[in-house]
């Protein structure tokens, strides 16, 4: 049996065989990323390659500059300096072709909320340029798919939390992005909006495309992600493939509280009045 040709990483992430094939450039691909907020720091120089057709985890505790360095990413946000790519296209000198790409889903994320489920997928969907038999017939699906279908007519201010996620992942599909960015897409949402949103990811990934989401929920991460970038401190302390991080740690979680340097902290604070006998 012929042996599988070599490969060679470029400095751009894409990968090369000997033959001069390429196999495409990396989902996303960080530079020197930098960025203040007047004296303080928020992402101190991040370099990241996010490989295309994963599922991955940019995890970190509160405060470790994840949601900024997305909305940097995606074009929210203008950085101080760096350089950010998304499948070759640079985010801030090329923008319509990033945009048409990627799907996005903020935190706090904002909504028309004066629109109906079924109306808010209409017209972002035509915003996008899409015809508008392929818009109703995308948004039928969605809805039934995220089981909004019964909540299709009601307006979107009446939308519980778990409710406005998945209308959020609706609009954030409906171009059919190859790219999916997701800040902390299962918090505050409830089991069974969780499991229904999570089987559409799996999904969509599957088909070959790539989920990018933050958490701070390390059992989420490891149960969903196969490839991780750690963060802590406006810093990515690791990244690769799930296994290569977690190491010889027993879990994602282990590993993690060790790369953050967090190991055992508060464990010797003197409590003792705590729970005591009142």
């Amino acid at each position: 049996m012929a042996s599988e040709p070599e490969k060679t990483q470029e400095r751009d992430g894409s990968v090369t065989t000997p033959g001069g094939a390429v196999d495409g450039p990396p989902a996303v691909r960080i530079e020197g990323l930098w960025k203040r907020f007047g004296e303080q720091t928020a992402v101190h120089g991040v370099d990241l390659t996010l490989p295309a057709g994963h599922f991955i985890g940019l995890v970190g505790p509160n405060g470790a500059g994840k949601t900024t360095t997305l909305s940097m990413v995606t074009g929210l946000l203008r950085p101080d300096s760096g350089l950010v790519e998304i499948g070759g296209h640079d985010v801030w000198r090329d923008p319509v072709a990033v945009k048409s790409r990627i799907g996005v889903l903020p935190e706090g994320l904002r909504l028309f909320e004066r629109l109906s489920g079924r109306e808010l997928l209409g017209y972002i969907g035509r915003l996008r340029g899409l015809p508008g038999t392929e818009v109703d017939k995308r948004a039928g699906q969605l809805l039934d798919v995220l089981d909004l279908s019964g909540s299709q007519h009601k307006l979107v201010v009446d939308y519980s939390t778990g409710m406005r996620k998945k209308i959020g992942l609706a609009a954030a599909l409906l171009h059919n992005p190859e790219i999916l960015f997701l800040d902390e897409p299962f918090e505050g949402v409830d089991p069974v909006s969780a499991q229904t949103i999570r089987g559409v990811l799996e999904r969509y990934t599957s088909s070959g495309a790539t989920v990018i989401f933050s958490s701070h929920v390390m059992e989420l991460v490891e149960s969903l992600c196969d490839w991780v970038a750690v963060m802590a401190a406006g810093k990515i302390r690791a990244q690769g493939p799930l296994a290569e991080v977690r190491g010889a740690a027993p879990t994602l979680q282990d590993a993690f509280l060790e790369l953050v340097g967090a190991r055992g902290r508060g464990a010797g604070q003197d409590l003792d009045w705590l729970g005591g006998a009142r």
